[in-house]
């Protein structure tokens, strides 16, 4: 067995693995889980959005009074 023999098995071995990890990565049964991976960076961004909307529906009928005051006065300022 040369060194040409064993190169020509490794670039064999090579491009096998790479078109099986392409087909893993590409299958059309695996898509839902990658777009579902693909969004996780911005799931704490949305229950962040979800919690300050929240808190400040409980807040609005304390802070009614104070808004207008606020823009009253910004409108003097004006």
């Amino acid at each position: 067995m040369t060194i040409e023999t064993l190169r020509e098995i490794g670039l064999v071995l090579g491009s096998l693995a790479f078109l099986a990890i392409c087909w893993w990565a590409f299958s059309p049964k695996r898509k839902k889980r990658f777009e579902e991976d693909a969004k996780l960076p911005f799931a704490d961004e949305a229950q962040q959005d979800d919690k300050s909307a929240s808190a400040a529906q409980k807040d609005e009928p304390k802070s009614e009074q104070g808004s207008e005051t606020e823009r009253k006065q910004g409108q003097n300022k004006q």
